[in-house]
């Protein structure tokens, strides 16, 4: 462990997380490979880390240096490389031969929402997000952070197309329910003893129609008249507590 001077710039290709919870659930994770690690000597006493990792002491204004704005860093910051990527076809099977429900995401962009739902996810046992890869957010500090260390154990599956994958997953037999304000059925009535793949659109336009055409059925939250709608980690934890407590 050395006293750093200011913090070089990261490495390209390799996030930096930041925050106790997103910073030791990396750290516990076996897949994850951590290349450097920042920290104070007050938040540094408190880890374990392998004699092999490069731990730098810096102190909070070199640490918020390294991290965009005012993100609460919590004394702690580290550089990692993304985790390994996940093929669709292995994690469906290893759903088989249960009903935890599947949450895929069609363009949501925004990483504060990417993480959330990976939170929720982990919080009511999904088996894991599919999202497109062109049209969602990478690995980042900020969907770590939000995630609050879900990022670490919840599996995610980045696809090329999501109308192939929509098929692949229906035909995995997953019942595939399209989450939007303008269907006639709400999620009660549809869910029943399914095994549910929960589609969300991002926060504005929605669900694709192409996506609306690959999925089962179409549901809507039963939200007061009062609300146009929710926000898209907001509606996910719903459904998934819903698809939880059949």
């Amino acid at each position: 462990m050395r006293k750093g001077h200011r913090p070089s710039a990261p490495a390209s290709g390799r996030p930096r997380f930041w925050g106790r919870h997103a910073v030791l659930a990396a750290i516990a994770n076996p897949e994850r490979t951590v290349r450097r690690v920042w920290g104070t000597r007050e938040a540094l006493a408190a880890l374990s880390l392998p004699p092999v990792l490069p731990v730098t002491i810096a102190d909070v204004a070199d640490l918020g240096r390294l991290v965009p704005g005012d993100a609460p860093h919590q004394g702690l910051v580290i550089e990692v490389d993304p985790l390994p990527d996940m093929w669709l076809g292995d994690l469906l099977e290893t759903g088989r031969d249960d009903r935890r429900p599947l949450l895929v995401l069609d363009q949501v962009t925004d990483p504060h929402n990417v993480g959330a739902m990976l939170r929720s996810a982990a919080a009511f046992d999904a088996l894991g997000i599919v999202t497109q890869d062109r049209n969602s957010p990478p690995e980042s500090g900020t969907v770590a952070r939000s995630a609050s260390g879900a990022l670490e154990f919840v599996p995610w599956v980045r696809v090329v197309n999501l109308a192939r994958a929509l098929d692949e997953i229906g035909e995995a037999g997953f019942w595939r329910i399209g989450l939007t304000g303008h269907a006639p059925k709400t999620l009660a009535d549809t869910l029943g003893q399914t095994r549910p793949a929960l589609v969300l659109g991002a926060e504005g336009e929605g669900l694709r129609h192409n996506t609306e055409s690959h999925c089962d059925e179409l549901a809507r939250l039963p939200i007061s008249a009062k609300m146009e709608s929710l926000n898209v980690s907001n509606a996910a934890a719903i459904a998934l507590y819903a698809a939880q407590a059949r």
